[in-house]
């Protein structure tokens, strides 16, 4: 895509969904820590059926803490990898402490310093916690990213930096969610929804599905 199809690209989306945001719930930067933590190889439902159980229990580092490591594991058990992701809970949570009073870090380097938390999920808190106009690059957004030709990349580290670049400024800080939306609901992977893209026009992937 050239700048202007871009600029046209997200002003749909834009249109379409005016403020979208994570479909994980949460009520806090905290909530939200442990919710992408938890959604690695994992669906929102999933993540949102667990957290509905250990949230009004344990919202805080020190609460989760309290439940110790087999009372956390019985409310997210249902999850994958759910004792390596224990883990890196109650280690994130005693760390939160331990440095910074409890409170989910507003800083990269920081967030990535926490067990379990790499640059995608420290994107997103960063996006959705904090107002920052990062964009977490998952596979929804990889696949949205080079298929389309919006941003394309042989690597998520190069898929990031090239929507950093495209994306108008204006955009910017709602890219990642209409995006991972986008590539969640409309171009999947298997067989992408042309037919209902918004951008079907202005989408540079050479494979359209038509209507059945």
């Amino acid at each position: 895509m050239n700048s202007a199809q871009i600029h046209e690209a997200f002003t749909r989306f834009q249109t379409a969904c005016p403020k979208p945001t994570t479909e994980l719930r949460c009520l806090s930067p905290f909530e939200l820590l442990i919710a992408v933590i938890l959604s690695a190889q994992a669906t929102d439902k999933k993540v949102n059926e667990a957290t509905a159980r250990l949230f009004p229990l344990a919202n805080t580092p020190q609460t989760i803490l309290d439940l110790g490591e087999a009372g956390l594991k019985d409310h997210i058990k249902t999850i994958g990898l759910y004792n390596t992701k224990a883990a890196n809970i109650r280690r994130t949570c005693a760390l939160l402490l331990e440095r910074h009073g409890g409170e989910v870090p507003r800083d990269r380097v920081a967030l990535e310093a926490l067990p379990g938390v790499g640059r995608k999920t420290a994107n997103v808190i960063l996006n959705t916690a904090f107002g920052e106009p990062t964009i977490a690059v998952d596979t929804h957004i990889f696949r949205v990213a080079n298929r389309t030709g919006l941003a394309p990349g042989r690597t998520v580290r190069e898929v990031e930096e090239g929507l950093l670049t495209a994306t108008p400024e204006e955009f910017r800080q709602d890219a990642h969610h209409w995006l991972i939306l986008h590539g969640r609901y409309v171009c999947t992977a298997r067989k992408p929804r042309c037919p209902e893209c918004p951008i079907h026009d202005l989408c540079a992937y050479p494979h359209k599905t038509e209507v059945n």
